[in-house]
């Protein structure tokens, strides 16, 4: 582990509190695809061991492509349960981000072998509802279960991204995961989106592919498809 991230680990603090309440299953998650223009928002949950410890978890945000998938394999082992929820991008379209985001929560949760007492999420907004939910801001760095899951669904959800980078050569997913950056966009505008782009972001909006079909959703019930120009 890098000298700078050995001072800044996730604790049990929030687990062990809800553990003192009485309830046992605490399922921290974590969402990355977010951000993306490609591929699924994915969900990962994870129950985490109230005495057994691993080092190396952190934000997957902070360790790098290698740290994550050595840790990947030992998580799975490590974790009382674990589970991965997938919202696909036609989904995404469809439902926007925040319908997207609390069906692949529930995906997640519901993969899991136990039922959750308590759900920790990172940031301010509960999109797990049902009253068990705690947001904490900043949780994917102090919580160590939500940054278990995070590194579940960052591990997961790239692999799959390298996956499809076998099958759209030269938008760099392999590379970008899907996420904006300069060669992405350039790939956009020689190629046009592919069936994995999500079609109703406003990153769309300038991008001339004659006879590609678009989804915008509309105001108020129905889907509506349009071609671009």
């Amino acid at each position: 582990m890098r000298k700078a991230l050995r001072d800044n680990a996730p604790n049990r603090r929030e687990e062990r509190a809800l553990w003192a309440e009485g309830y046992e299953v605490v399922v921290g998650i974590d969402e990355v695809g977010r951000g993306s223009w490609a591929g699924p928002l994915t969900l990962g949950a994870a129950v985490v061991p109230k005495g057994r410890r691993l080092n190396g978890i952190r934000d997957s945000k902070l360790l790098t492509e290698a740290e994550r998938e050595r840790i990947f394999y030992r998580l799975g082992e490590w974790c009382v349960a674990w589970s991965v929820g997938h919202a696909s991008e036609t989904e995404c379209d469809e439902l926007g981000m925040s319908e997207a985001q609390r069906l692949a929560a529930r995906r997640a949760i519901d993969a899991l072998d136990v039922a959750p007492d308590r759900v920790l999420v990172d940031g301010k907004w509960d999109f797990v509802g049902g009253g068990i939910t705690r947001a904490i801001v900043g949780g994917d760095a102090s919580c160590l279960s939500i940054a278990a899951a995070s590194i579940l669904a960052k591990v997961t959800r790239d692999r799959l991204m390298r996956a499809e980078a076998e099958s759209y050569p030269g938008y760099d997913f392999e590379f970008n995961k899907g996420y904006p950056c300069p060669r992405h966009r350039v790939a956009l505008q020689g190629y046009g989106p592919t069936a994995i782009h999500r079609r109703s972001w406003v990153f769309m909006d300038h991008i001339h592919w004659p006879g590609v079909v678009r989804y915008q959703r509309p105001a108020a019930g129905g889907n509506q498809l349009t071609l671009f120009e």
